[in-house]
This record gives C-alpha cells, sequence and structure tokens, in this order.
C-alpha cells in the first residue's frame, strides 16, 4: 500500500499538465450566483427522483445541438468509464466526461480541457456544463461540454470509496466523514435546522436573543466542576462558563423580560455517549410566568422542531430499513411529580413503597437501608445522602428515572412518550423558588424523552435571602469534598436585591434534542468536532 507521501507526490506530478493547459492546481476564479445553485439543486432533485420524471431527456446521440446547457460542480467520488459522479450538498448528480476522441463518439471539449480532465483524481473539485441527458439505465447524466478543474485532492477518498468507517477517525477527520458518509452531513443540517426553529419559537413569543460572558469570576448558574483560567493582562483568575443563568437572570433585573440564549457550556467532567466538555445549550427566562406556563411553552415548541425535522427529512437517518423510532412526541406528554415517580418506579421493581414511606424521614431511611440488590456505588450514594430531600431523590434516580420508558406510554403501548418530573427536593435545586404549599419541595421540572433528560427549567429564586442561604449551604457542599458545588456569588445577591421580577426559566440541551431527533446513539455523533485525545504524529506530518 503506498505511503501518504506517495500518493501526494504522485497527484503532483500531474501539475505541470494543469498548468500547461492554462489553469493552476488551485484555481480561484470559479464563480457561482444564485441562479446557478438553484439549477444545480434542482438538477440534483430530477437525479434522485422518480424515473418517471426523466423520461423525457434526451439520450446523449440524440442530441441535436442547442439545448440548454447547466453548471454541475462539486467533488467526485466515483469514476466510471467517461461517467464521473460529482457530490453536491444536495446529493450525487453524474457527468459524462469524454477526456479524449473515441472511433465512435468525438469529444465536445477543447484540447485543452480534455488534457486538463485526464488529470482528474477521485476527490477533486470540478465544474462540468452542458445538457442533460439519460443515459441508457434511465440514469441522469450532465454531457460536460465545458469543464473546469476547481481544485486538486492531494489524497484520495476513503478506501473502495464505501465511505469512512472507522468511527475514531471519523470523529478526527470530520472534514472527510462529512463528504464521504452522506447520512452524517443530513445530520448536521437537521442539527442546523433545530436550532432556527428553535428561534423561531422564541422569536415568535417576544424573547430576546442575547450574549452573556463565557469568563466568569465565579462559578455559578449550576452544580458542575469549571474548567479555569488565568486573565494576563487583569492578572485574574477565572472559570469558563458552566451556565449562562445568573447573567441571565440579572438582565429580568434590568427589564428585559423575555430573553434567551443558544451558546456553548463547558464543564470538567467526564466524557460518555452523553456528555462532552464543551456542549451548547439553549437557556430562556419569562417574567412573570412559573414553571407551569413553561412546560406549557416547552411542549408547544419541541412539538414544533419535531414537525420541522419530519417534514424536512422524511425518511429519517439510518435509511428506510431502520426501525421506528421507539417514542412518540406528537403524543400526549405526562406531567408526574416526583415522589409519584419514585412509587410508579418502586412497585415496577417489585417493591412497597407508598407515599406516606416516602414522606416520612425516618420511615425512607429505613427503606433505602432495606434495599437488595443493588450496586456498590448506588449504595455509596444512598449512603452519603445527608438530608431527607437528598433521599428521595437518590431514590428516584435509582428506581424511577431508569423505568421512566415503560412506565409512561402512550394509550396502546406502542410508543414511550415524553415525562415532566416535577417537585424536585429543595436540597438539590440551590436556584429554584421553594414551593409556597409545602416548602419541602420547589417548583421545579425535568424533561425527560425516552429516559434521557433533555431539559430543566424552574420557577426562580428572587429572595435576596433565601438565595445567600443556599449559595452558603452550597459553601459548606464544597467544604465537605463536593467539587461541583457552586460559590457565594456576591453580586447576583447585589441584584436580586434591587429586585427581580416573578419569573420561571428553562434549560434545554441542544445536542441531547438532536441526538434524539436524529436517532443518534452518541453526542459525539451531533457534534461537528468533539473533544479528543491529540493523535500520535503520522509518518510525513511536518513538526517543528
Amino acid at each position: 500500500m503506498a505511503s501518504e507521501d506517495e500518493l501526494r507526490d504522485a497527484r503532483r506530478a500531474k501539475i505541470p499538465t494543469l498548468e500547461a493547459a492554462g489553469t493552476r492546481a488551485f484555481p480561484n476564479d470559479f464563480r457561482v450566483n444564485e441562479a446557478m445553485e438553484s439549477r444545480r439543486r434542482e438538477v440534483v432533485d430530477l437525479a434522485l427522483g422518480d424515473a418517471e420524471n426523466r423520461e423525457g431527456l434526451p439520450e446523449e446521440g440524440a442530441l441535436e445541438g442547442g439545448e440548454p446547457e447547466t453548471w454541475v460542480y462539486g467533488r467526485v467520488i466515483a469514476k466510471r468509464g467517461p461517467f464521473v459522479v460529482i457530490r453536491t450538498p444536495y446529493g450525487d448528480v453524474q457527468a459524462l466526461v469524454r477526456a479524449k476522441d473515441s472511433k465512435d463518439v468525438a469529444s465536445p471539449l477543447s484540447a485543452d480541457e480534455q488534457r486538463i480532465a485526464q488529470t482528474l483524481d477521485l476527490a477533486d473539485h470540478i465544474a462540468v456544463r452542458g445538457p442533460l441527458v439519460r443515459t441508457r439505465t434511465g440514469e441522469l447524466a450532465v454531457r460536460a461540454h465545458a469543464y473546469r478543474h476547481l481544485g486538486k485532492a492531494m489524497l484520495p477518498p476513503p478506501a473502495k470509496w464505501h465511505g469512512l468507517k472507522d468511527v475514531e477517525k471519523r470523529y478526527r477527520e470530520r472534514y472527510v466523514d462529512l463528504w464521504a458518509n452522506p447520512d452524517v452531513s443530513r445530520v448536521f443540517r437537521a442539527r442546523s435546522l433545530i436550532v432556527q426553529t428553535l428561534r423561531r419559537e422564541l422569536d415568535q413569543r417576544g424573547f430576546l436573543e442575547v450574549e452573556t460572558p463565557l469568563l466568569h469570576t465565579v462559578r455559578g448558574g449550576a452544580t458542575a466542576k469549571p474548567f479555569h483560567t488565568h486573565h494576563n493582562a487583569l492578572d485574574l483568575d477565572l472559570v469558563l462558563r458552566i451556565a449562562p443563568e445568573l447573567y441571565l437572570k440579572r438582565l429580568l433585573v434590568g427589564g428585559l423580560d423575555r430573553v434567551y440564549e443558544i451558546g456553548r457550556n463547558l464543564r470538567n467532567e467526564g466524557i460518555s455517549t452523553r456528555h462532552n466538555p464543551e456542549f451548547t445549550m439553549l437557556e430562556f427566562y419569562q417574567a412573570y410566568a412559573t414553571y407551569e406556563d413553561l412546560m406549557d411553552l416547552a411542549e408547544s415548541m419541541l412539538k414544533a422542531v419535531d414537525a420541522a425535522v419530519r417534514a424536512s427529512f422524511p425518511d429519517g437517518f439510518h435509511g428506510e430499513d431502520a426501525p421506528e423510532r421507539p417514542f412518540d412526541l406528537q403524543a400526549a406528554w405526562r406531567r408526574v411529580p416526583m415522589r409519584q415517580a419514585l412509587e410508579d418506579g418502586a412497585r415496577a421493581a417489585g417493591l412497597e413503597l407508598d407515599r406516606a414511606t416516602i414522606d416520612d424521614e425516618a420511615a425512607l431511611a429505613a427503606f433505602a437501608r432495606s434495599l437488595t440488590g443493588i450496586g456498590e456505588h448506588d449504595r455509596k450514594v444512598l449512603a452519603k445522602c445527608r438530608t431527607h430531600g437528598d433521599r428521595v431523590f437518590a431514590l428516584y434516580e435509582l428506581l424511577a428515572e431508569p423505568r421512566l420508558t415503560e412506565l409512561y406510554r402512550t394509550e396502546d403501548g406502542a410508543y414511550s412518550v415524553p415525562v415532566f418530573i416535577t417537585e424536585y427536593p429543595f436540597e438539590v435545586s440551590p436556584l429554584a423558588r421553594k414551593n409556597d404549599a409545602d416548602p419541602r419541595w420547589v417548583d421545579r421540572f425535568e424533561l425527560f424523552v425516552e429516559g434521557r433528560e433533555i431539559a430543566n427549567a424552574f420557577s426562580e429564586l428572587n429572595d435576596p435571602d433565601d438565595q445567600a442561604e443556599r449559595f452558603r449551604a452550597q459553601l459548606d457542599n464544597r467544604e465537605s469534598g463536593d467539587e461541583e458545588a457552586m460559590d457565594f456569588d456576591a453580586d447576583y445577591i447585589r441584584a436580586l436585591s434591587v429586585g427581580m421580577p416573578p419569573a420561571a426559566g428553562f434549560g434545554l440541551g441542544v445536542d441531547r434534542l438532536v441526538m434524539m431527533l436524529c436517532e443518534q446513539a452518541s453526542i459525539r455523533d451531533v457534534l461537528l468536532f468533539p473533544l479528543l485525545r491529540p493523535e500520535a504524529p503520522r509518518a510525513g506530518d511536518d513538526e517543528d
């Protein structure tokens, strides 16, 4: 097998031929207008559509001259005799490129164009112009009456043109993955549509898109371990944003009643199929609203996003033979208090646990100690619970959360449905407002779809004294070894003291939403450039 250096040298050897024929290896004189781009898309749609729509196209031998000509341009991904397959953002289209005369057919290209066409390598960028013809197999092709070389690829595409299969290599070389595997490009086009639709839904409701700092002097807005950095000019230690929440709520204090931000957060945590150190969040805040209002808004907004994706990608993301997705976003969504979910989950696990036991601190502690058949990690989590609320939450995560998909389904049982888990213990919700009727719980929900938590929301805490006390509790947690506990944000307390209106806030994991709607198992499949360990230098790489 030839080395990369040998492959590059073989392709470089064709550059003098290109130059002798009047072009460059990397020219930049081919310009596209909107009409050309629109026509290219139409041609690709015709090539990929129903065969009956191509029946009116002439065969090559029936061309009389003077037929309308079309430009098609992109990357060459296959060659079959005189036919080349050009990959575009909209799909593949064939071009019939006769690089030299034959005894049967004269090439319509000029002598220089023929010489240029003979330098063609797989993965090169080219443009052809000519009439549309129908091949013997009923396919569409553009018969090249003009040929342009647009860019030389110094390395070939993946072996045998069957796509880039090695997962690690795909993530590292996303610039190859995107054109070698068209389904990958579809996912990222869908991601763009999802973000656009989220923006449109909020803009239509009068929300203002804003931007808040990535560099923070204190950690806050979520319980997570941050990345640290240092600003040289100010000689100031900083943390990278783990959440924009506290800044967005400062804007509520400032009179911006409806605000949102779609941006990157960074958390110094492990990497898994659902976690990447940098990820995208949507957070929005609405004055004079409660978390119940946001359940209505979230359901309407995400149903609209789902409808937009299904309309634009009706064939899904895994081909016609892929299994149907197991959840139904258009069905009725469920709203379940955490204690009810815990009761339901315990019952599904074959355990006896009623609401009276859940509400009794001593009884619930005894129930937790009596559990058998659980892993060592879960036993340690239960043993570390310091409060009744901590224990309710830990038991919910152990007994109910893994069973949400089986507990809450459509009426016919065929699909799981989205479920809002509500009424969280205040001990695990340091920024949420306590319920007025029962302050042991807060007005909060998390949204789960097919067992995946994708959103978190609550009625906001706007009492500065209550918030200061919760910040102090976070500092106590830090002293007890919790590396994810928040700092005390004195400026935020000052902002609340100026007066924040009653409000509700919502945070959505955009990456997880894309995973769900595009049926992707790993967060790395919906991030263009996921974080990876540096690759060892390869032979031929330049090194300083």
